[in-house]
């Protein structure tokens, strides 16, 4: 029965050090799996474009809007000087 035991005993431990080398299969998993430098730095100019074009697309829509108003603004100031000039 001891001597049972013991074969397990050695054979579980054989296999544990047989799984227990390195991982080098793992890591060059990993390192295929990420992007290069260059891919990296075109995806953040990407994403720094884009934001700017969307903060110029809202700066313009800004701007017009401003505009709009101005000129409600200014066709409301006309009508009051005509009604001030008709006294």
């Amino acid at each position: 029965m001891k001597r049972l035991v013991f074969a397990f005993a050695g054979a579980a431990a054989l296999s544990l050090t047989a799984c227990g080398g390195s991982n080098q299969d793992q890591v060059n998993n990993a390192e295929m799996n990420q992007p290069s430098a260059d891919e990296l730095n075109q995806a953040a100019m990407d994403a720094a474009n884009d934001a700017a074009n969307a903060e110029a697309a809202a700066l313009g829509a800004q701007q017009n809007a401003l505009e709009n108003q101005a000129a409600v603004d200014d066709a409301s100031s006309d009508a009051q000087e005509q009604n001030v000039s008709g006294m």
